[in-house]
């Protein structure tokens, strides 16, 4: 596992649930959280532009990851389509992304699973990172029935995933759906590098803070052009407001953004 986060010596399991880090490895540097194991769920690159060692990271760490969207289009090199502000981002980054990563970074990416089923700790846990249904690409938040339509062939006691970059607890009785937010490009309107903690029963959201002026400057020192660099600033600084001069265009992805 890594010799940062560590294990603890707690009679019950504390499980890590990371998600969305986006190339961000000043945001995941931030999180100083000791952990039994640890569940990646998606999303390593991408939107940042310092993705090898927040891959090395998960690749070391980690007890279990799933694929995002990102990590796909990364490791196939996708060509992004569309002109919104975020997708001009990601095809920015995953030109920048494509460059910083080893052939063995993509080859780890494109291995990822799309669903990891795993028991730990006495309960169940089904990983994917965005729904079952579509696990790259649906773009589902807080709406009970359709995650019961979505779950109704998933046996699991917590349900974990990604993907919308805002934290979601939704206690549908027999499963826990739980969505630790974003490490690396909030959108729930609070900056910050978010995650969650399961332990003894209880789901914990946390939120590390960090130097986004110093992420900034890593983005702009990668070669991001300076408009993108300014885009980036604003999303990480506000939680993932779009500037006005881009109000136009809902800050939420569509599906396989």
């Amino acid at each position: 596992m890594g010799t940062w986060p560590h294990r603890t010596a707690s009679r019950f399991m504390k499980i890590l649930l990371l998600a969305d880090i986006h190339a961000n490895f000043v945001a995941l540097s931030a999180i100083k959280e000791s952990f039994d194991a640890c569940f990646f769920l998606g999303d390593a690159v991408e939107y940042g532009t310092d993705p090898a060692p927040c891959v090395d990271w998960i690749r070391n760490s980690s007890t279990a990851v799933v694929r995002g969207n990102h990590d796909h289009s990364t490791a196939q090199r996708v060509q992004s389509q569309g002109a919104s502000p975020l997708r001009r981002l990601a095809a920015a980054t995953r030109d920048i992304n494509e460059r910083l990563l080893t052939a063995s970074h993509r080859k780890y990416l494109s291995q990822m699973p799309l669903t990891r089923s795993i028991d730990l700790d006495g309960k169940k846990f089904f990983l994917v990172h965005a729904t079952p249904r579509d696990p790259m690409d649906e773009y589902l938040t807080d709406d009970p029935t359709s995650w019961q339509q979505r779950l109704s062939m998933i046996d699991a006691d917590y349900v974990c995933v990604g993907h919308t970059h805002r934290p979601l607890h939704l206690d549908l009785g027999r499963t826990q759906v739980v969505n630790p937010g974003s490490v690396g490009q909030p959108r729930n309107g609070q900056p910050g590098a978010h995650y969650a903690v399961i332990e003894e029963g209880r789901i914990d959201f946390r939120t590390a803070t960090y130097d986004i002026d110093l992420a900034v400057e890593q983005m702009r020192q990668a070669g991001l052009a300076e408009e993108l660099v300014a885009l980036s600033e604003h999303l990480l600084k506000t939680g993932g407001t779009l500037p006005t001069s881009f109000a136009t265009t809902s800050p939420e992805p569509s599906p396989g953004l």
